[in-house]
């Protein structure tokens, strides 16, 4: 498994930093990193560099973060919905990214805060009005997002942007793993609360599949290489709380894990 970073030789970068401001990618391996070009171009671009001198940033540095809400038949039926008929869309911003290992705040706003586990997609070219059956020639590589959630904020406000788009509310893995490396269907996204397995759902349970999602975004949004898709989250999402830990797990691909922190 090839595992690509993405990081700074600033230990004090914040995890929103983008490539123009000096992010900089690498494969992981072992304790050291080899320096690469980018995701999408893996020429040598300097001398290996040891793990412990650098921050490691989210997977991702994305132009938007696209996302499916209740794609999984049982997630939906949690939350006393019906199951969609066509997928649901709505984003998040890139200013909730974090890395793991950052704190996930807990905001005053909210007292009912949500982990939800996903698999991500990260495309790796430009996707306008796609054919479904031809995804996987626009999916760069995979990783893993907790979808935070303030729960009460979403039912009240009506519309998910504040619910859904706070400040931490988007964790992401420390690296990304090209497609071609993962089988889609092999691939199990998994929630750990304080050592609880909490969510456990093969992929494939997906009401829309990766093909469907990207054909129907592509249809009014242009994806653009770098951009982020959570694919939604199986049944088992509750809260959690200050002082607690949630690792997300995606089986052949990586985890990510946070504390829970207060305001």
């Amino acid at each position: 498994m090839t595992r690509y970073v993405r990081y700074s030789t600033d230990r004090t970068a914040p995890p929103t930093l983008t490539d123009a401001a000096g992010a900089l990618y690498g494969i992981l391996q072992g304790d050291t990193i080899r320096p690469v070009v980018s995701f999408f171009d893996s020429k040598p671009a300097g001398a290996a560099v040891p793990v412990s001198e650098v921050r490691l940033l989210p997977a991702a540095c994305p132009s938007k973060i696209v996302c499916v809400g209740r794609n999984y038949v049982e997630h939906a039926k949690e939350m006393g919905n019906e199951v969609p008929t066509e997928p649901l869309i709505f984003l998040k911003p890139p200013s909730s990214l974090v890395a793991d290992g950052d704190g996930v705040v807990y905001p005053s706003l909210t007292a009912n805060l949500h982990y939800e586990a996903e698999l991500g997609l990260i495309i790796g070219r430009r996707a306008r009005k796609i054919d479904a059956a031809n995804w996987r020639d626009y999916v760069w590589g995979y990783t893993c997002v907790n979808d935070v959630t303030a729960r009460d904020l979403q039912r009240k406000d009506g519309q998910w942007t504040r619910g859904k788009g706070f400040d931490t509310f988007c964790p992401v893995g420390r690296w990304a793993v090209p497609a071609g490396e993962v089988e889609f269907e092999s691939m199990r996204v998994e929630a750990y609360l304080d050592e609880k397995c909490v969510q456990s759902a093969p992929v494939t349970d997906m009401i829309f599949k990766p093909g469907a999602v990207l054909a129907y975004i592509t249809q009014f949004l242009t994806l653009e290489p770098g951009d982020l898709i959570a694919t939604g989250t199986p049944s088992g999402v509750g809260p959690m709380q200050a002082g607690s830990k949630v690792r997300v797990v995606v089986s052949g691909v990586g985890a990510v894990e946070n504390p829970i922190v207060s305001e």
